[in-house]
């Protein structure tokens, strides 16, 4: 059975950084696309940043040059780091891999950025 679990959240200042990860296990990671989504309450769940299994990244255009998603193939572990945090970032993150025609998610993280 594929499991994620998220880890890294937390509180942070605006400007500051966080990194998030996120271990999976249930599946043959190293071949899978990886993404990493968030949501806040009321609205949609965004996609923020993909990392295929070449290690290809797309981030969408609210955390571009800011986010970074990477992968760690023998660990089983895909890592977003998070630099310049604006309030807008506050939210519940989410890792996700498509798998066996399934999406996969795990529990989230939260993350705020406050002052």
């Amino acid at each position: 059975q594929v499991r994620l679990v998220e880890s890294g959240g937390g509180s942070v200042q605006p400007g500051g950084s966080l990194r998030l990860s996120c271990a999976a296990s249930g599946l043959n990671f190293k071949i899978y696309t990886m993404n990493w989504h968030r949501q806040t309450p009321g609205m949609e769940r965004e996609l923020v940043a993909s990392i295929t299994s070449s290690g290809a990244t797309n981030y969408s255009d609210s955390v571009k040059g800011r986010f970074t998603i990477s992968r760690n193939n023998p660990r089983n572990l895909v890592y977003l780091q998070m630099n310049s945090l604006i309030p807008e970032d506050t939210a519940v993150y989410y890792c996700n891999v498509r798998a066996y025609s399934r999406n996969f998610y795990g529990q989230g993280t939260q993350v705020t950025v406050t002052s």
